[in-house]
């Protein structure tokens, strides 16, 4: 059976990204019949990103490196995605997500920023190996009570990509 991990790049714990990411895994799970593995708060391990070696973080990224769905998802920062998500992803040699299908989810505080999630996260993930078949979905906060609609009405425009 496919599993979906969840990785989420945002400094802050327990963070509207994290909340956007996991209706994300949730309704992906029920279109494709995958399972949810736990999500992955890169928040909960920010000091140890840095640290060489860490058996913690090494953990997390074999997890996020196994065959299946990646939803990985980061706040808009400077029009790109976090440096601790990018810390972490520094970590991987070429090929590292190979076998990966990644799907890029940024929160963005401006429309000013809805192609950032194209012309960032894409190509470092298409780079590491992931195959990234769907656009991906630059989320405004400011319709984070609608998530549920807002990540239904993007998933039915790319389920063509994924089922």
């Amino acid at each position: 059976m496919t599993t979906i991990t969840t990785l989420v790049g945002n400094p802050q714990p327990a963070s509207r990204t994290l909340a956007v990411a996991e209706e994300v895994a949730d309704q992906l799970a029920a279109v494709t019949g995958a399972q949810r593995d736990e999500t992955i708060d890169l928040a909960d391990v920010a000091k140890r990103v840095f640290d060489f070696p860490s058996a913690e973080v090494e953990a997390l990224l074999e997890r996020v490196a196994r065959p299946g769905i990646l939803v990985i998802a980061s706040p808009t920062y400077k029009a790109s995605y976090t440096g601790l998500l990018k810390a972490f992803l520094d970590r991987y040699g070429t090929n590292g997500l190979a076998g990966v299908t990644a799907i890029p989810v940024f929160t963005i505080g401006s429309p000013a920023h809805a192609l950032a999630v194209e012309h960032t996260l894409r190509p470092l993930l298409v780079e590491l190996g992931a195959s990234v078949p769907t656009r991906g979905l630059a989320f405004p906060t400011a319709r984070f009570d609608e998530r549920a609609e807002v990540v239904a009405e993007w998933l039915e425009a790319q389920k063509a990509s994924l089922v």
